[in-house]
């Protein structure tokens, strides 16, 4: 691993689970990028992070360390309900954002975002970590090139039931506290939308990442036995149709994938459980040549590319492929779209919705 000598100074929001398991980590390993403080209201939490971590400075107050000059950005990881809040304050502190998926529970404070991150001229990146899957950017990249226009998107994300046997193996041994911030209402109280919101990001932005912006959808919800399964008819911007299908908790192994039908070619894909950082399996095949092609993603630590790509957008000004505010934003329409038209059974455009999933 070699460390570039400019190195973004991070600061992270948050040393709950995520932060654990995957953005200290991530800060660690960048090329680019630099632990530098860490900021928690739980003194346990807190002191395990300098510990393990040895950041430059920790704080349990958020705006002390906005107010630290030395930090460059932030990292927000905390829970769903305090992105868009932790969000504006880093920015009206002048500090670029990584934000953690959804990029907020409604889409009128998702707005508030986007007009915040446009006046500031701050970059704001959402943490859709699946766009820095080397495959899935590959095949972003071949549908651009040589997929011509696009036919049909079919995207399926099912969570399953030995999932967290799974992670407990692969991840550290998570730290929690009674000390942690909490939102007043606890978001896993609602299956229903917890679900929708927590896995249901991953599937819509990479719909979106790999199709296009989507116009309008009409979706379906069965739950039946514990289990939640969702089927989205989707309209794409571009005229070519989806089918998303999300279902948690699947009786069966972790399944992730896609397929593309367009006018020069396919593309086919399943992913791995992210936390193998294991590069997903692609094939897209072009009519032009009659060839697939199959690239081999040695690296798919995919939290830490996306803050690799943060950095370079911060400190260098080059675009990233990551998921902005304004894509932030369309995302959450589409969940509020499910969610209404699950409960209406009608077509409902994206430019039409509001309120929260």
């Amino acid at each position: 691993m070699t460390k570039e000598k400019r190195r973004l100074r991070v600061g992270v929001l948050g040393c709950g689970p995520v932060s654990q398991a995957a953005h200290f980590d991530a800060c660690h390993k960048a090329r680019n990028a630099e632990l530098y403080a860490v900021c928690d209201v739980a003194d346990d939490l807190r002191a395990r992070a300098v510990a393990v971590h040895q950041p430059k400075a920790a704080y349990c107050d958020y705006e002390a360390m906005l107010a630290d000059p030395k930090v460059e950005a932030v990292v927000v990881a905390v829970a769903d309900a305090f992105h868009v809040p932790a969000t504006l304050r880093a920015l009206d502190a002048g500090k670029p954002v990584l934000v953690e998926k959804p990029l907020g529970t409604s889409v009128q404070e998702c707005r508030s975002v986007c007009e915040r991150a446009r006046a500031t001229g701050l970059v704001v990146q959402v943490g859709n970590n699946r766009r820095f899957d080397p495959g899935v950017a590959f095949t972003a990249r071949f549908a651009r090139e040589e997929l011509g226009r696009l036919q049909s998107l079919t995207a399926w994300y099912r969570d399953s039931t030995f999932r967290y046997t799974m992670t407990d193996n692969l991840q550290p041994v998570p730290l929690q506290s009674p000390q942690a911030l909490r939102p007043e209402v606890d978001p896993k109280a609602d299956r229903r939308t917890y679900y929708l919101a927590t896995h249901g990001s991953h599937l819509v932005d990479t719909a979106r990442f790999l199709g296009g912006p989507i116009r309008g959808l009409r979706a379906r919800r069965l739950e039946r036995f514990g289990a939640y399964c969702w089927f989205v008819s989707v309209d794409f911007d571009d005229g070519a149709l989806g089918h998303l299908e999300l279902t948690v908790p699947a009786r069966g192994d972790f399944e992730e994938g896609f397929q593309l039908l367009g006018e020069h070619g396919s593309a086919r894909g399943r992913l791995a459980l992210p936390w193998y950082h294991k590069a997903s399996e692609v094939e897209c095949f072009s009519a032009r040549d009659g060839l697939y092609r199959r690239p081999l993603g040695e690296d798919a630590h995919t939290y830490k590319r996306q803050l690799e790509a943060f950095a370079d957008a911060v400190l260098r000004q080059v675009p990233s492929p990551g998921a902005g505010a304004e894509e932030g934003l369309a995302a959450v329409q589409a969940l509020v779209a499910i969610a209404r038209s699950c409960e209406s059974g009608a077509h409902v455009t994206l430019d039409e919705t509001s309120g929260g999933i």
